[in-house]
């Protein structure tokens, strides 16, 4: 492998407080779910419904709105509105895990939907270390469209069979990885896909895959 792409949002960063948000105030009208229930329905939901560039509150109320179906919860207007109050503007932290790039000794590019504030955000983060920063408002195309892979391919200007690709989303991250050629794995840290050839648990397994 000569480079390394990567996801941001559930592979680099997270938001690590928001599953405990959502379950005060949850309990505050009366609703008891247990945590693992939240967190795999928030996964499973994340895989079907597409992020935009720029959430706003009305995305995140329709959200929020399809998890508490899914858990069993009619919403309501009242705790639509609890739940986003409570989980607005929360930090995004990075992954434990993501210690391991430190030792990755290739190029490392960054695809994302996103918009153009990541740049920035990543720099606070990590420091300079990623070669590329490729955001879908910025390119105009977004996941799982391969053109924007195929772009971020084009300005790269390595072959995709030589790049590995990692992600959270077997939708927006692996399908169209794959398709464009790349060497592509879904890290999956809950182990919701146990036995899964293209899952790896940990970004520390990265320096293996190279």
């Amino acid at each position: 492998m000569k480079y390394l792409l990567l996801d941001v949002a559930g592979t680099l960063l997270h938001k690590p407080t928001v599953y405990g948000k959502m379950l005060g105030v949850l309990e505050n009208h009366g609703h008891t779910v247990a945590l693992q229930h939240l967190k795999y329905n928030h996964k499973m939901l994340s895989e079907a419904i597409r992020f935009p560039d720029r959430t706003d509150a009305e995305f995140y109320k329709m959200f929020n709105g399809e998890l508490l179906y899914s858990l069993g919860i009619v919403p309501t207007h009242a705790l639509i509105d609890d739940i986003f109050s409570a989980c607005t503007y929360l930090p995004w932290e990075k992954f434990d895990d993501t210690s391991a790039l430190h030792d990755v000794r290739i190029p490392i590019g960054i695809l994302s939907n996103f918009n153009s504030t990541l740049k920035e955000k990543l720099k606070g983060y990590f420091g300079d270390i990623f070669s590329d920063v490729f955001v879908s408002e910025e390119l105009g195309v977004a996941k799982p469209n391969i053109a924007f892979y195929q772009r971020a391919l084009e300005k790269i200007g390595i072959a995709p069979q030589d790049i590995l690709y990692v992600g959270d989303s077997f939708k927006l991250d692996l399908e169209p990885a794959t398709k464009v050629g790349m060497k592509a794995f879904v890290v999956d840290r809950d182990g919701y896909f146990p036995n899964n050839p293209n899952v790896i648990a940990s970004l520390t397994q990265i320096k293996d895959l190279l």
